[in-house]
């Protein structure tokens, strides 16, 4: 793993983490400190495992609910980790710079057992958890003229079809099963989110986290800048807003995580927040059921949620890292386990 971030990551991440720079970020306690809420079943905070090497500045992550496997994907450098169950330290599974790749952001594992890994900066691959061996490779177009773009999150419907947003363009891509059987090509866009997005200040991120229902029915993904939740109906391909309930939004949210009986949880990185909401049954409205706000979440920027526990990466991105290059390096970095969420 490289001992130090690359001198020229993504300039658009910065930009986006800025909108919130004048939050005061309290001192983040100790990682195993617990969460008090002043009322009975407050969630517990601790550390799930940490992650070696110096620095790391997670943000991606995925569960295999089969062989109970955690990946977690480095911004800084493309390297991907993989936590064995029951260890307390992660192990290198995919060395930085692998395959070119320079950053480790949206994660998911298919049903096959696939892990894919999108780099900002390119596009997605898809590896095999066996050996590690890249199975297929998937581009955005670079180069004099393309547009500017930062490939961000992914979900995978039960049809195998992968979806992943563009945080400047504000488009999805699709990948279908016959293209990953193939090994590869171009990522082209499947749906422009643009028109129905509210006007949001230049240089800023619009969509991050994405998920997708059980059924294959329709999409969810954010706009994390407005604090808008927009769902795609994968029939039909209309595009609309989600109605939220319960006073609050979605805004800051970076990392999405939905179950399948409703339960969408939310990482919202600059604040320190981890929100839970009830989607209905045909995903057009989302009622706030729990908030937890606690610095030493240390800007989350995803989470899984795997029986008994939701796991959250824990970026640190203030300290040294893309928020603020200048501050300093943690000593050590991990993933919290937060339980009652």
């Amino acid at each position: 793993m490289k001992s130090s971030l690359p001198t020229a990551l993504p300039a658009v991440l910065p930009a986006v983490l800025t909108l919130a720079a004048t939050l005061t970020l309290g001192a983040a306690p100790a990682p195993d400190s617990t969460h008090a809420q002043p009322h009975p079943g407050s969630p517990h905070i601790s550390t799930a495992f940490s992650l070696p090497g110096g620095k790391v500045y997670p943000e991606g992550i995925a569960a295999d609910p089969r062989t109970r496997t955690v990946y977690v994907g480095s911004y800084a450098d493309g390297t991907v980790y993989r936590a064995r169950p029951g260890r307390p330290e992660a192990e290198v599974f995919l060395p930085a710079g692998t395959d070119g790749r320079r950053t480790a952001n949206g994660l998911r594992v298919d049903a096959l057992g696939r892990l894919w890994v999108t780099d900002s900066t390119t596009g997605v691959a898809v590896y095999d958890t066996a050996d590690g061996s890249r199975l297929a490779h998937f581009e955005v177009a670079r180069g004099a003229g393309a547009p500017a773009h930062f490939i961000n999150d992914l979900t995978i419907t039960p049809d195998g079809t992968a979806y992943l947003t563009d945080s400047v363009r504000a488009v999805i891509y699709r990948v279908t099963p016959e293209q990953l059987a193939a090994g590869g090509g171009a990522l082209t866009e499947t749906y422009d989110l643009t028109p129905a997005l509210r006007p949001r200040p230049a240089g800023s991120f619009s969509l991050n986290g994405i998920v997708s229902d059980r059924a294959g029915r329709y999409l969810l993904t954010v706009d994390m800048t407005a604090g808008d939740l927009y769902r795609v109906d994968l029939r039909t391909g209309a595009i609309r807003r989600v109605a939220l309930t319960g006073g609050a939004d979605l805004k800051a949210a970076d990392g999405l995580d939905l179950a399948p009986d409703g339960t969408l949880r939310v990482a919202h990185n600059t604040t320190n927040t981890l929100t839970r909401w009830q989607v209905g049954a045909n995903g057009t409205r989302a009622r706030l059921t729990r908030t937890i706000t606690d610095p030493s979440l240390q800007i989350p920027t995803t989470l899984a949620h795997t029986p008994g526990r939701t796991l959250v990466v824990r970026s640190q991105f203030d300290k040294g890292g893309p928020m603020s290059p200048d501050s300093g390096t943690p000593t050590t970095f991990t993933i919290a386990a937060v339980r009652g969420f």
